[in-house]
């Protein structure tokens, strides 16, 4: 029996190659508000008796989104669908993975319930594991996370110009690191002074031998985007003349992506785990391998190892 996959919201760019390559039909769905902002969800396709149906989420308004996200499901559920999976392949709520200060929610953990209470497993791509090695130290349905950075590696290798990568932090050294060593480009990576979640301060080492070099800002993602925009004033500040900058998940809160531009990067290249006008890499063929295991659409049912799928670079 073919599995329907749905897009939610609707519109997802990888909607359309992955009912190709997996494969799997469309499903066909009605959402929208009430005007006192309630959800209603319907679904218009027919659901046949154990049927394997997935979801593929654009998570990047997760408050927006979740709750009609689980409405959906559980009423997959009701209708009949067999095991229904999510493929997120940006993962929110991933940041808070311990308390801080005495009080917070740990809400990383409380979402992880969330989710594996309803879905049957889950697929994402580069997830904020920071203090967690994987994703099952959280989630308690199978959970698959792939690596995008051999797709931004080979884009990058592929470049005839000298380019510098620049990490804006140390929580990036690890990331643009591994990227240079693939991609065969020399990199810097700047400290970073954070006053808040919008105020943060970069400071970059001696460029001036890299004046005649493109710099790239590479990062795992891109949410309110201050570190980014305060990485490429440091750069133009040091007579970097080209200034691209790219990541895996774009989110570009507040639209910060009008700010950077502004500021001189002349170049966005992100992933379309969420749809955006700067998605340059696509992540399907990242995709299918693990999607067809997890759905069972395969006669491999091996898992890939510790959660996991894949490597780094």
């Amino acid at each position: 029996m073919t599995p329907l996959l749905f897009a939610f919201p609707e519109g997802h760019s990888l909607l359309a190659p992955l009912c190709r390559s997996l494969p799997a039909e469309a499903g066909e769905l009605e959402y929208r508000r009430f005007p006192d902002g309630e959800s209603y969800v319907r679904i218009l396709s027919t659901i046949e008796p154990g049927q394997s149906v997935m979801i593929l989420a654009d998570l990047s308004h997760p408050d927006d989104r979740v709750l009609p996200l689980c409405f959906l499901c559980e009423t997959l559920k009701e209708l009949g669908a067999g095991r229904v999976g999510l493929i997120a392949p940006y993962l929110c709520y991933m940041r808070q993975d311990t308390r801080f200060h005495a009080g917070e929610a740990v809400t990383s953990r409380s979402f992880a319930r969330l989710l594996s209470e309803r879905f049957d497993w889950l697929l994402t791509v580069d997830p904020h594991l920071h203090r967690y090695h994987a994703l099952g130290e959280v989630y308690t349905i199978p959970a698959t996370a792939v690596h995008a950075a051999p797709l931004l590696a080979d884009w990058l290798g592929a470049r005839p110009e000298p380019l510098l990568l620049v990490g804006p932090d140390a929580e990036s050294e690890q990331w643009v690191s591994a990227l240079a060593e693939a991609s065969g480009h020399p990199f810097v990576v700047g400290s970073k002074q954070r006053r808040g979640d919008r105020d943060v301060h970069i400071q970059l080492p001696d460029l001036s031998a890299w004046r005649g070099h493109s710099a790239v800002m590479v990062d795992d993602v891109i949410s309110s985007g201050r570190t980014m925009l305060q990485c490429a004033y440091a750069l133009a500040a040091a007579g970097i003349e080209h200034i691209e900058c790219a990541a895996i998940h774009g989110l570009f809160a507040d639209r910060i992506e009008d700010r950077l531009h502004q500021a001189g990067v002349q170049r966005l290249i992100t992933s379309n785990s969420v749809p955006h006008p700067s998605n340059g890499l696509d992540l399907t063929p990242l995709l299918l391998a693990p999607a067809r295991r997890l759905a069972g659409l395969t006669d491999d049912p091996s898992p890939f190892p510790d959660n996991q799928a894949g490597a780094g670079i």
